[in-house]
């Protein structure tokens, strides 16, 4: 599995896998300024709710050392937390990450050493609870198959979402790692390819026998019996049990209620956002359309001409009501997941 964010040894870089060139190239980048690491973000260079949020931290504090001494350190640090934080609207571990660092500058007082040693621990215990994490989702989710299953995936939530394992794909290699077969049927996953890209990358690089299909022939996947389970990642989850993930997942998730195949969403609690009521609270990300008329294609697909409207949402919303249970480091959380959600709270405290 790749190593895809670390602080440098010098601690004055976060150095990162560029995932807009996989699977072709792996290739590190070295962000040092501000820009280069908004720009990492919000181009997909690192991507994945969990690995945005360490990568944020860490971010955080190699800007955090490069305040000038003469600057207003505690209003600077807060001016870059906020810049980091608008680059991503829907997914919520960016945001939660931030604020754990700047709870720990809070609490180490004035100084601006004092700060700088929190921020530096902090950013790393982050990422140490990532991969706990991980591992913990991936054991509950063994719990949920068995051996020569054929499993549906979207998108990517696997070890380059995170720090190891994954969420989604974290049982999948967990599994493999024990002995068991699977059959993953992977979703390209539109307009970015993360599926392809990415997810069928990790999986066939670990020997999983992996089977890419395009978006939508998911429904005759389903049908022919191929599917016992669809595994997917999310981005946030609302009081309600609303989920948000790459666009195209709540179609994988109206077929698996059609066909009667369980449908799991995998997260870290961190995700879980109960102060978003239901999915109509998620800000969904519109991205640039290009993406869509030319992206990894050689030439523009689309005709250009003015008459052709684009409309590019990353995300979408899967309701409640379609989801089997929700998988997080504490447990399998079942409907009605309002009530179950304050319960996992309780046992994280």
């Amino acid at each position: 599995m790749l190593d895809n964010i670390r602080l440098s040894s010098d601690e004055t870089a976060v150095i990162i896998l560029d995932q807009t060139k996989l699977p072709g190239k792996a290739e590190e980048l070295r962000l040092t300024t501000a820009a280069e690491m908004r720009e990492a973000i919000m181009t997909l260079q690192v991507r994945g709710a969990p690995a945005i949020g360490i990568f944020a931290a860490y971010a955080l504090y190699v800007l955090a050392k490069s305040i000038p001494a003469k600057a207003d350190f505690h209003r600077t640090l807060k001016e870059i937390k906020n810049s980091l934080n608008s680059t991503r609207p829907t997914a919520v571990n960016l945001s939660h990450a931030l604020g754990r660092m700047m709870n720990a500058a809070k609490k180490a007082g004035k100084k601006r050493e004092s700060v700088l040693k929190a921020l530096g621990d902090e950013c790393r215990q982050i990422q140490h609870e990532d991969v706990a994490v991980c591992r913990s989702i991936s054991e509950y989710a063994l719990t949920l198959v068995k051996d020569n299953w054929g499993i549906m995936t979207y998108c990517n939530a696997g070890p380059l979402a995170t720090s190891r394992y994954g969420t989604a794909l974290g049982g999948i290699f967990l599994g493999h790692e024990r002995g068991y077969r699977f059959n993953v049927y992977c979703c390209e996953t539109r307009p970015l390819m993360q599926g392809a890209r990415l997810t069928a990358f990790e999986l066939s690089e670990e020997g999983i026998n992996t089977t890419l299909i395009c978006d939508n022939m998911a429904s005759r996947v389903m049908s022919e019996g191929r599917v016992q389970a669809c595994f997917v990642g999310c981005d946030r989850v609302a009081a309600n049990g609303d989920t948000a993930n790459k666009i195209g997942t709540s179609m994988v998730a109206v077929l698996a209620k059609h066909y009667k195949i369980p449908f799991y969403v995998f997260c870290p609690t961190s995700t879980l956002d109960l102060n978003c009521k239901s999915g109509k609270d998620i800000i969904i990300e519109t991205r640039d359309e290009a993406e869509i008329h030319t992206g990894y294609f050689r030439e523009r697909l689309a005709p250009e001409n003015e008459s052709i409207k684009i409309y590019n949402p990353s995300f979408d919303v899967t309701p409640a009501n379609l989801i089997t249970a929700i998988v997080t480091e504490n447990g399998i959380i079942k409907p009605p997941f309002e009530d179950s959600f304050k319960a996992i709270i309780r046992k994280k405290r």
